[in-house]
């Protein structure tokens, strides 16, 4: 017989089956086969802190097989060529719905595959050089893999969140992400599942080009017909090369490249908001001791501890942004001349501190505020509106870049310290490999990001006893929050509004937020672009291109 129920339980008691089977027999009078927990997530507002578990409980009998049935993926090694530009989780989603659908992707990704890329992050770490093609944001995976894996977003809107999860699950992901309320896959066991993933797609026929950069468009009227790239090796070009078909460009948030050829050619984009600021590291164990209530931290049952902080401050958003409990802080440039971190975390999340981005929202029009002036901005460049957020950002990037002596090592600061506006003497230890050098961020970063900041910690400090403290750093300069622009597309078909065969896709198109929103966005765009119909003159172009 199976039950469903609604469980709050001590975490000792929820901590594995055996004890959820030990606390049903004892309390219900139930003698179980097996439990599978369906959701879990804890409820520590309270000094006593619980765990919300909704289980099916079997009593003589096994567990059914899983609810989800594993995609069969078909052959497509003949069917209709698609050009996926981009291998982040909207790239890749897109490819594996279009397979789904009978077509066969071409994916071309400038950077490596997800193994090759841990050489290069390793370089940023120890020798301080970042390889622009290969990176934290550029590679296999995108700027997901290597930089947590959380699979959380608070949009339901969006599709169907269920299903990208069991196709994770389906391409090795632990099937805990189905169950927790807050699922992660964790950087050290995501890049095998992104590896599963590339082996379906070249097993059904599909293609896979690494270190292959797009360099613009090929476009014929008011068609899109493919895409010119380049094939790098070792940061320099071996040879240019075209794909053809129609194009979902799944780019990410950090191709700058790309956006200055849009706005060059004509391509309509515009300006998005975005948020930026610092990241913010604690010991683990005092973020244990604030969010559960206890001297003894998490204990012995609990996870490491998460945190969500939002306010307003002077009428723009300040809050957390990609909770890292027990995890890393990481060196994520894209380019040269550029310090930007970001948050990791392993599977385990057994680290010795935990971090958050902690940011402020920046708007389009906040680009004309001179608290938001930041030296280093290229006069010779036109400060065009869709590129004014852009510019913003990288001119920030590079004026940390400079505070830190032109390495990347990451000016900081103690967190008390920056709210009262006092230079850290000294800082503490911290997770980011390159290392850290005392500096003022309260003076040299853009008022309109640093008064914000500091009003909001003030904030915290007093809602949670012992958050703001010279215990922690603020590590500057968190910018890749999103994307800097937005690719217009119709809202029905997900074309461009005037290209048509272009599919403006996931986060770096400015249509996500994350790894499940860009897939979801991904498979979206695989959806619309099997429900369009191209103009006969596109397929015979392909013909005689072929030729």
């Amino acid at each position: 017989m199976r039950h469903e129920l609604q469980l709050r339980l001590l975490p000792r008691d929820a901590y594995n089956e055996q004890s959820i089977r030990a606390y049903l027999e004892r309390e219900k009078g139930m003698r179980t086969t097996s439990v599978r927990v369906l959701r879990r997530s804890i409820d520590a507002r309270q000094r006593t802190v619980v765990v919300n578990l909704t289980v099916c409980a079997y009593e003589d009998e096994e567990p059914s097989v899983e609810d989800f049935t594993p995609i069969v993926y078909p052959d497509v090694s003949e069917a209709r060529p698609v050009v996926v530009v981009g291998a982040g989780p909207g790239g890749l989603f897109a490819a594996l719905r279009l397979i789904e659908l009978g077509m066969r992707p071409i994916v071309v990704e400038r950077g490596k595959d997800v193994h090759a890329r841990k050489k290069d992050l390793a370089r940023i770490r120890i020798e301080q050089k970042v390889d622009a093609e290969s990176n934290y944001s550029f590679g296999e995976g995108g700027a997901g893999a290597y930089s947590d894996g959380k699979l959380f977003t608070r949009s339901k809107k969006r599709g169907n969140v269920e299903r990208i999860l069991h196709i994770f699950v389906q391409h090795g992901a632990s099937q805990s992400i189905l169950s927790d309320a807050h699922p992660h896959i964790g950087t050290d066991r995501l890049p095998r599942v992104i590896e599963h993933i590339r082996e379906t797609i070249l097993r059904c026929g599909g293609e896979v080009h690494f270190e292959t950069r797009m360099t613009g468009l090929i476009v014929r009227g008011d068609s899109v017909e493919g895409i010119e790239a380049e094939r790098m090796k070792d940061g320099q070009c071996t040879g240019v090369c075209e794909f053809l078909g129609p194009v979902i460009l799944a780019t990410g948030h950090s191709a700058r490249d790309v956006y200055r050829w849009m706005v060059n050619n004509h391509v309509e984009v515009e300006a998005k908001g975005i948020a930026v600021g610092v990241r913010l590291e604690h010991p683990s164990e005092l973020i244990d001791r604030i969010q559960y209530h206890s001297r003894e931290g998490r204990g012995r049952w609990l996870p490491a501890a998460e945190y969500s902080m939002v306010t307003q401050v002077d009428g723009r958003g300040v809050y957390s942004f990609c909770m890292c409990p027990g995890g890393f802080v990481v060196p994520a440039a894209s380019g040269p001349e550029q310090i930007v971190v970001n948050g990791m975390s392993p599977s385990n999340r057994g680290g010795r501190w935990s971090n958050s981005g902690m940011v402020v929202e920046i708007r389009p029009e906040d680009m004309q505020n001179p608290a938001l002036m930041v030296q280093g901005i290229n006069e010779e460049e036109p400060l065009s509106p869709p590129l004014s957020v852009l510019r913003f950002q990288e001119a920030l990037e590079r004026l940390c870049w400079q505070q830190g002596n032109r390495q990347q090592t990451a000016p900081s600061q103690r967190m008390a310290d920056f709210v009262n506006g006092r230079l850290s003497e000294s800082l503490p230890a911290s997770s980011y490999a390159p290392g850290l050098l005392a500096s003022p961020l309260h003076f040299w970063m853009p008022s309109f990001v640093s008064d914000r900041l500091r009003e909001a910690f003030r904030l915290w400090g007093r809602q949670k006893h012992g958050f703001l403290t010279n215990e922690a750093t603020v590590i500057g300069v968190e910018t890749r929050t999103s994307s800097p622009l937005r690719i217009l597309r119709n809202n029905e078909t997900l074309q461009h509004v005037r290209l048509r065969g272009l599919f403006p896709c996931g986060e770096g198109a400015g249509y996500a937020g994350g790894i499940v929103s860009a897939a979801i966005d991904g498979e979206r765009c695989a959806e619309s672009l099997s429900l369009i119909t191209l103009p006969t003159s596109w397929f015979l172009t392909q013909i005689s291109r072929k030729r």
